[in-house]
C-alpha cells in the first residue's frame, strides 16, 4: 500500500474549496488584518523573508521570536535577532501606515492617517530595553549589540530619523554597513547557543503569558498615580535642593536608576 502524504491530502481538500469560495477567504483575510497581532505577524514574516534572501546564512544567523525572562519575573519578546561576526542586531518591527513623526528621545511618536492621529511608544526606547536585557544576559559590551527599528507597510517618516530607524528595504544595508569584526566564528556559535538555551519555549502558552504581562504593565501605567509618585516608575518623589541656584524640586527616590524630576507647584 503506498504511503499517504498528509500535506498532499490537505492540499487536495483545500484547493478546490478555495477556488469555490475565494471571495470569502479574501474577506476573512482582510478582517484579520484589523487586529494588531496579525499585522505584527505579517510584518515580522516580511523581515524574515528579506533577511533569508539577502543575508548570507553562513555569516548572519537569524533567530526569530525570542522570549526572554526578565529580573522582575516577567518576560520581554524580541522580534528578530541576527548574530554575526560584525555584531548582534536586535530588530523591532513596526507594521504601520501613514505619516510617522518622532524624535530619538521622545517618549511617544505619532502616527497620522489623514486627519486621524494616534500616539505609540517610541520604538527606540522600546527596543532599548530588549537590547539591554539581551546584552546583559550574554555579557556583551554595548558597542557589539545594535538596536534596529524596521518599519513595514505604507508609512512615511515626516521627521529626520536616526540611522537605525529604516524602512523594510533598508535594514539589510544597515546591517552590512557594520564591517568591523567583533566576534570570532567560535564566539558567534557560542552566542547563538546561549540565546537558544536561554529563551523560553516558543509555544502558544509562552506568547499568551507574555501578552498578559504586557497588558498588566499597560493597565498599571493607566492607573492614576499618587501625586507624590514618580510619573515614570511609580516610586516615591522626594524634595531636593539644587546646589547652584538653591531652588527646590521633586526628584525620584530611586536616583540614579530613575532620573525623573518635576517642579514644585
Amino acid at each position: 500500500m503506498p504511503k499517504i502524504d498528509p500535506l498532499q491530502m490537505i492540499l487536495q481538500a483545500f484547493v478546490p474549496l478555495f477556488q469555490q469560495h475565494w471571495g470569502f477567504f479574501l474577506l476573512f483575510f482582510i478582517f484579520l488584518l484589523r487586529f494588531p497581532f496579525v499585522k505584527g505577524m505579517l510584518g515580522e514574516f516580511q523581515v524574515n523573508i528579506i533577511a533569508k534572501l539577502r543575508l548570507d546564512k553562513n555569516i548572519y544567523h537569524l533567530i526569530k521570536n525570542v522570549t526572554l525572562p526578565t529580573e522582575d519575573g516577567g518576560t520581554t519578546q524580541l522580534d528578530h535577532i541576527i548574530v554575526s561576526p560584525y555584531g548582534v542586531f536586535v530588530i523591532e518591527t513596526k507594521n504601520m501606515k501613514g505619516w510617522i513623526y518622532g524624535g530619538k528621545n521622545d517618549r511617544q511618536w505619532t502616527q497620522k492617517i489623514y486627519r486621524h492621529s494616534q500616539k505609540f511608544q517610541n520604538p527606540l526606547l522600546q527596543n532599548y530595553k530588549h537590547t539591554e536585557i539581551l546584552r546583559s544576559a550574554l555579557g556583551l559590551d554595548t558597542n557589539k549589540v545594535f538596536s534596529l527599528i524596521v518599519f513595514i507597510g505604507d508609512s512615511q517618516f515626516k521627521t529626520n530619523m536616526p540611522d537605525n530607524v529604516v524602512y523594510a528595504g533598508e535594514f539589510v544595508a544597515y546591517i552590512k554597513s557594520k564591517t568591523t569584526k567583533v566576534f570570532t566564528d567560535l564566539e558567534v556559535r557560542s552566542i547563538c547557543s546561549q540565546i537558544e538555551s536561554g529563551r523560553l519555549s516558543p509555544t502558544i502558552k509562552t506568547h499568551i503569558n507574555h501578552v498578559k504581562h504586557v497588558k498588566s504593565i499597560v493597565e498599571q501605567k493607566q492607573q492614576p498615580l499618587d501625586k507624590n509618585a514618580c510619573p515614570k516608575c511609580g516610586s516615591a518623589m522626594i524634595i531636593k535642593t539644587a546646589r547652584e541656584r538653591g531652588n527646590q524640586f521633586f526628584a525620584c527616590s530611586t536616583f540614579p536608576k530613575c532620573r525623573t524630576t518635576k517642579s514644585i507647584n
